[in-house]
């Protein structure tokens, strides 16, 4: 996948408003499970968990990257309450860029960490790690520092490969139809969204439903136009177990990739929550981001259309430690 793909533009049309937009107060189409019909492990955490935790997010801030995230977790009740003993987890961080952990341009190495450990804590009977990067990939996992913590924590870091990508319907999408999805993340009894927050150029920024590009085959340069409806679509059909979003330090300007030092702020923040959309609502609402008047935040509207969170933040609930 070349640079360019990840990085086309699209038309960004909106009101000066900024992030705000419809409530997520229609009903939620049928979940697509992430764990096939075979594998029952990770199905009934998940769905017990997710039901009192609709509209809410656990935020963590103040600490190190990596305790920050250990408690945001915790305040959710805690790993074993998304993972059962013997469950095949996939950790998906943001690895996209061939860049150190200073530049933010990826998922803080001990935010993955501590993911990792809390899974195999939680009796996790293997963890895999993985990403399609826009640059090359052996570098990328090795200069984000994410492949070292992964392993580290007793995590299989893979590369993923052109024949693990299959054809996935996607029922309830408006635009976006079907789309090559990497099977192993459709048929895992867990995923876990691990994105870092930061500045983007085509869709002002990049959170949680985002992150799940990287679970994407095809010319993923398609997906540029339209973008917000297409990704709320394909956020009807790979639907995480939990969403783990890194703001510990967030690129506010020149992103994906950053550029100086003066592109980062440090917010200390990692939030959490079984909805993608009403995390990424609730950290486009207050992080510290420099968004120009008149740009919006695209999927965050058809995320609420579609039922998918609450993306109206005065209406979320905060968990706190």
């Amino acid at each position: 996948m070349s640079r360019m793909n990840r990085r086309t533009l699209f038309r960004l049309a909106g009101a000066a408003a900024g992030f705000y937009v419809i409530t997520g107060g229609r009903t939620r189409p049928k979940a697509f499970a992430l764990a096939s019909s075979s594998s029952p492990a990770g199905n009934e955490p998940q769905a017990s968990a997710a039901a009192g935790l609709k509209g809410k997010v656990s935020v963590a801030k103040d600490d190190t990257p990596y305790n920050n995230t250990v408690k945001a977790v915790a305040l959710l009740g805690g790993m074993k309450a998304f993972i059962k003993p013997g469950a095949k987890v996939v950790v998906k961080p943001n690895i996209g860029w061939n860049r150190p952990p200073s530049a933010c341009a990826n998922t803080n190495p001990d935010v993955v960490k501590a993911v990792i450990d809390e899974c195999v804590k939680a009796g996790a009977a293997k963890v895999e790690v993985y990403d399609r990067p826009c640059e090359d990939r052996r570098r990328c996992y090795s200069r984000s520092g994410i492949e070292a913590a992964a392993k580290a924590a007793g995590a299989v870091v893979r590369f993923i490969e052109d024949y693990e990508y299959v054809d996935t319907p996607i029922p309830a999408g408006k635009i976006l139809k079907h789309w090559p999805v990497v099977e192993g993340i459709l048929k895992a009894d867990a995923v876990i969204n691990v994105p870092i927050g930061k500045d983007h150029d085509s869709s002002t920024l990049t959170l949680a439903m985002k992150n799940l590009m990287g679970v994407m085959g095809g010319d993923r340069g398609e997906i540029h136009t339209d973008l917000g409806q297409k990704l709320a679509d394909f956020s009807t059909r790979v639907v995480p177990t939990l969403n783990v979003l890194d703001a510990n330090s967030i690129l506010v300007a020149h992103g994906p990739q950053g550029g100086t030092p003066e592109d980062i702020r440090s917010p200390r923040v990692v939030v959490a929550g079984v909805e993608a959309a009403t995390v990424d609502a609730w950290a486009a609402a207050n992080l510290p981001w420099q968004i120009a008047p008149g740009r919006r935040i695209p999927f965050l509207a058809p995320a609420g259309e579609l039922g998918l969170g609450v993306v109206d933040p005065s209406k979320i609930q905060v968990i706190r430690g």
